[in-house]
């Protein structure tokens, strides 16, 4: 803690810049909201942005529309930007829309300034009895001596027939209110921290992965020494303290009767009268589970590192293609060496790889409704059996899908016709889903009808015989508005 350790930390640590930042409170309270209090471990950049831009607009219409002037999508780029590094932006393998996750000096940051909040209730007793059953274990587990060994196995149960011989006579001392508000206060502090440090060891697997690649890509020797020292790598990874203790947490983690003990216990303790004063948070009841998906993102970590390293085992594509690999290579160590000063501006463009073509002749042509005949003969009860399975065959339409879809329409202009979101997104369910953009401009979005312009939505269906049958429906325009 000297004055150029606290220099250098002020100056470069993503956390004390995110703390030294305008928007600061933004931040915070934006990435608090959506990924830790949801104990969300990563977003799509859309869904993010579009959370992201209901809070600029919640903020513009209270503080003035000249404040945070940039879009959604500027901002997490800029929080994501090597000189802040607040964000990790990242493409999840098998996809080409760009992801974020939290990182773990961003979460440490509001972590921190969630202490600075008055608390109404500060125990200590949970934690000593903590700091000295710590000792206890560290004692016991180094103790190599036999006798001592036997002769404390001895002592406890000594102890534990005692506290029954008490339990018997009908002595059974129970925990006040304060001991049970400071046990369940101790126990939400560990919880919250164990969470915040699953991200920090999944980054430090990810910075292990980054040197292995790192040295693959500048590596000039023979294969057989990389092979080596990569493996060797791998172990130090599985064997260090970090990974030993990460896979003892997810061994005991995993146990199904260690779950449904865990379950109980939350169950039981969360509906004492004393803990229900202290008003815990309905995640509380799920922590366990919260765990087991941030294990499994860590885990998850881990295998894509592995799975880099068996493509690298290729023998063939090693020797017939070498040259390409010396050029990627070549790509690999530049690209790592413009990592901390990227170019700026466009770097290059592409028009669209393929045209689209529309022919005259690969139209539908025009299919006549069949009208039915309705006969004037009176009903008979019959004896035939008729499958009622397409009773239940119901056309189930989705509004949040719809939503999103106006939501994402609406991202780049202020205004969009219903007409241009079915071209954009044809119809799938027919009449059904038109009825449903209906309702969503009744009763989420803003919108109005153009009485004087009259629009044809059209939609493709299948008739009883199997043949494709183009619908169609006139209505006045309808216009969903920012």
């Amino acid at each position: 803690m000297d004055f150029d350790t606290l220099e250098a930390l002020r100056t470069y640590h993503p956390a004390w810049r995110l703390l030294r930042s305008d928007h600061a409170c933004l931040v915070a309270s934006f990435l608090q909201r959506v990924f830790i209090t949801p104990n969300v471990r990563v977003m799509a950049a859309a869904d993010l942005a579009e959370a992201l831009e209901d809070e600029l607009y919640e903020l513009r219409r209270r503080l003035g529309t000249d404040a945070f002037p940039k879009t959604a999508l500027a901002y997490l780029n800029d929080w994501a930007a090597p000189d802040k590094g607040w964000l990790r932006k990242f493409y999840a393998q098998g996809s080409d829309e760009p992801q974020f996750d939290l990182t773990p000096t961003t979460e440490k940051a509001i972590a921190w300034l969630g202490t600075l909040a008055e608390r109404r209730f500060v125990g200590t007793e949970s934690r000593l009895l903590t700091l000295f059953a710590l000792l206890q274990q560290m004692s016991e587990g180094s103790e190599a001596d036999p006798a001592k060994r036997i002769a404390e196995l001895h002592k406890r149960r000594d102890a534990i027939d005692a506290e029954i011989g008490r339990v018997l006579a009908g002595h059974m001392p129970l925990l006040d209110d304060s001991s049970l508000k400071d046990r369940f206060q101790q126990f939400t502090q560990l919880a919250r921290d164990l969470l915040t440090d699953f991200r920090e060891v999944e980054h430090n697997f990810r910075l292990l992965d980054r040197r292995v690649r790192e040295r693959i890509a500048l590596w000039d020797g023979s294969k057989g020494a990389l092979l080596e020292e990569i493996m060797g790598e791998r172990d130090a990874i599985a064997d260090s303290d970090q990974g030993r203790s990460f896979r003892a947490f997810w061994d005991f983690l995993m146990s199904s009767r260690r779950q449904e003990e865990l379950t109980e216990l939350l169950a039981r303790i969360l509906s004492l009268p004393p803990v229900l004063e202290m008003g815990p948070d309905a995640r509380t009841r799920r922590v366990h589970y919260d765990w087991l998906v941030a294990g499994e993102q860590t885990q998850r970590t881990v295998a894509l590192l592995s799975q880099q390293l068996r493509r690298f085992l290729d023998d063939q594509a090693w020797l017939e293609n070498r040259r390409i690999m010396d050029i990627l290579h070549g790509i690999e160590a530049k690209a790592l060496a413009l990592r901390a000063t990227p170019p700026t501006g466009e770097v290059m463009e592409i028009a669209e790889s393929a045209a689209t073509l529309e022919l005259p002749m690969e139209r539908p042509l025009f299919t006549p409704p069949l009208k039915p005949l309705i006969a004037n003969i009176a009903l008979t009860a019959g004896d035939s059996e008729v499958d009622a399975a397409a009773l239940y065959s119901q056309a189930m339409v989705d509004h949040a899908q719809l939503a999103r879809h106006i939501r994402h329409a609406l991202q780049d202009r202020p205004q969009v016709t219903l007409r241009q979101l079915t071209d954009a997104q044809p119809l799938q369910q027919g009449l059904a889903e038109l009825v449903a953009y209906l309702q969503l401009g009744s009763d989420t979005f803003q919108t109005t009808v153009d009485e004087d312009t009259m629009e044809v939505i059209a939609w493709q269906t299948v008739t009883d015989e199997g043949l494709a049958m183009e619908r169609l429906a006139r209505l006045p325009r309808v216009i969903f508005m920012r």
